[in-house]
C-alpha cells in the first residue's frame, strides 16, 4: 500500500447539535467513514462517541488526536 502523504482537511462535524471543526488526514477521514459504515452509524454519531469517550481520560486529548488514536487501537484490534 502507497501512502498518500497529504496535508490535513479541515471538516464540520456536529456534536451534540453543536458544529466543531476537525482537522485530519484524508486517510484518516476515509477510515472515519470505513469505521462509521461498518457501525451502521453517521460519521458524526461515531466522532460523538469518540469524544464521550475520550472526555473520561485525564488528562483529556484534543478531539483530533482521540479520533486518531481510537483509529489506530481499532486497526490494532483487527490486526490481532
Amino acid at each position: 500500500m502507497e501512502l498518500d502523504y497529504a496535508p490535513p482537511k479541515k471538516r464540520s462535524v456536529l456534536i451534540a447539535g453543536h458544529a466543531t471543526s476537525v482537522s485530519l488526514e484524508p486517510m484518516f477521514w476515509k477510515a472515519l467513514e470505513e469505521a462509521a459504515r461498518e457501525q451502521g452509524c453517521p460519521l458524526n454519531a461515531l466522532v460523538a462517541k469518540i469524544d464521550a469517550e475520550r472526555i473520561n481520560v485525564k488528562p483529556t486529548p484534543n478531539l483530533t488526536s482521540a479520533i486518531r488514536q481510537w483509529l489506530f487501537a481499532r486497526t490494532r484490534r483487527s490486526l490481532g
